[in-house]
């Protein structure tokens, strides 16, 4: 490089380093607080809310050149939507020479957010249709709050102490409803809870990275029932219909504290492994049942039910003509078919239970989903004696039993008593011979005559999974 252009350059930077120089004495001596109410006129207008900055307004240098705003609330209709106790802005500093303001990044702590939808449908929020361009090297959010309720639901859940950090977020502004695809950004999220009325997230871990419309949670931790879950989520908005694949596994869940959530009492124990895959596209949750499709598997050893002992009850079945093999099993079913019946239907006797306990020594419910309906393809359990299989498909797009057999096997795999059900999840009915008999109480007298119930002399093989017979 040459000696005059050495000195240019260096002139250059001289003049450079002088005007920040300057820029920074004047943001010294300037009172910040001034501007305060101009910040605030201008955030208000550009959110359509109320934008108030309770503390004060100050700038740093550590690192780089930012300003700090003390207890920031954003209202609409005098309610607070959200707030941070601090918000710090970083600001380029070159584009200040020409009196531009870019914010390179945004950083709040212990913010906290409340969304709410009211029976109307309508949010307490005011949104946009046209959203502007966006460019931020960095966006963090530290020890924060997310709380969200719909009233016309009724459901609703809580994040708490969340920590969110987003790097190189882009978003090429325009219609809202193009935002997914216009939305570039990498991140990473945790927090120490997620609950909802009656379930509980904690430890909660996940990557994020998406661009032009292609999401991508991987990998997602977090523990629940006691188990150590983890899993993946592929989401596509490129094209007009999204797509999703979500990969699940929880391993080790204590089915006890599965059942806390339905009932006070205790009514089984011991640890058990979930898994998922399923794919499925629509732009509404039931246009993603019935594209549903895929495989899902539960499965435990050595289990304990309490309140029924199992064996004694079938050996008895004959003499008693009562027989509550649903209301015994079919929690222990709880791929497809576990989630199908709580919906509605009066499980009262499982929780009362008859005495006694039953040891389950193996559990199987693997489930191929299809269009939204669950095929059984080994699903049985056994206990000392005994083993009790199922059959048939679940059909989560109508909400109906599709030609569900449960049946109780010998060694051979050969059915002793079985029974069909079918019908919608609130009310389904066994099927007999020449009655259709209403499973809606909270006791399923499904063996009524035990003559209906014994298999016909043929001897033909109903089972033949991975439950062994019991020795």
């Amino acid at each position: 490089m040459t000696k005059p252009l050495k000195s240019i350059l260096f002139a250059i930077g001289g003049l450079l380093g002088l005007l920040i120089l300057i820029c920074v004495v004047l943001l010294f001596l300037v009172d910040t607080n001034v501007y305060k109410p101009r910040l605030e006129r201008a955030a208000s207008k550009a959110l359509g809310m109320e934008v108030r900055v309770g503390g004060r307004l100050r700038i740093a240098f550590a690192p780089g050149l930012q300003v700090r705003l003390d207890d920031v609330h954003i209202r609409n209709g005098g309610v607070d939507v959200a707030s941070a106790s601090e918000a710090r802005l970083e600001l380029a500093l070159l584009p200040l020479l020409h009196k531009k303001i870019l914010i390179r990044g945004i950083r709040l702590l212990r913010p906290r957010l409340s969304v709410k939808r009211d029976r109307d449908g309508k949010f307490n929020f005011k949104h946009r249709e046209t959203l502007p361009a966006l460019v931020l090297d960095h966006l963090s959010l530290t020890d924060g709050a997310f709380l969200y309720g719909d009233e016309q639901s009724g459901e609703g859940f809580e994040v708490e102490n969340l920590n969110l950090d987003v790097r190189s977020l882009r978003i090429a502004g325009g219609n809202r409803a193009e935002l997914l695809k216009n939305l570039s950004f990498t991140a990473e999220f945790a927090c120490r809870e997620i609950r909802t009325k009656r379930l509980r997230f904690s430890d909660v871990k996940f990557t994020c990275q998406g661009k032009e419309g292609r999401f991508t949670l991987n990998p997602i931790t977090m523990l629940f029932f006691g188990g150590q879950g983890s899993g993946s989520i592929e989401a596509d908005f490129s094209d007009p219909v999204p797509r999703y694949s979500v990969r699940s596994s929880l391993s080790q869940f204590r089915i006890e504290e599965y059942f806390k959530t339905l009932s006070d009492k205790k009514v089984a124990e011991g640890s058990m492994d979930f898994s998922a895959s399923l794919s499925m596209r629509g732009n509404t949750a039931q246009e993603m049942m019935q594209t549903a499709e895929g495989e899902v598997s539960l499965r435990g050893e050595n289990l304990t039910l309490h309140g029924h002992d199992l064996d004694r009850e079938f050996a008895r079945f004959e003499s008693s003509q009562n027989f509550n093999l649903i209301d015994a099993g079919a929690f222990f079913f709880a791929g497809p078919i576990g989630l199908a019946v709580t919906k509605g239907y009066n499980f009262g006797s499982i929780f009362q239970g008859s005495g006694g306990s039953s040891s389950i020594g193996k559990l199987f419910s693997d489930w191929k989903v299809e269009r939204g309906i669950a095929q059984a393809r080994d699903v049985a359990m056994a206990t000392k004696q005994n083993r009790i299989t199922l059959k048939g498909r679940i059909d989560f797009v109508n909400e109906q039993f599709d030609d569900v057999t449960i049946a109780l096997i010998d060694a051979q795999g050969c059915a002793r008593v079985k029974q069909k059900i079918h019908g919608p999840f609130q009310k389904p009915v066994v099927e007999k011979p020449s009655v259709l008999m209403s499973l809606a109480g909270p006791t399923l007298n499904l063996l009524k005559q035990a003559s209906d119930l014994v298999t016909d002399g043929t001897g033909e093989v109903f089972y033949t999974g991975s439950v062994p017979a019991p020795k």
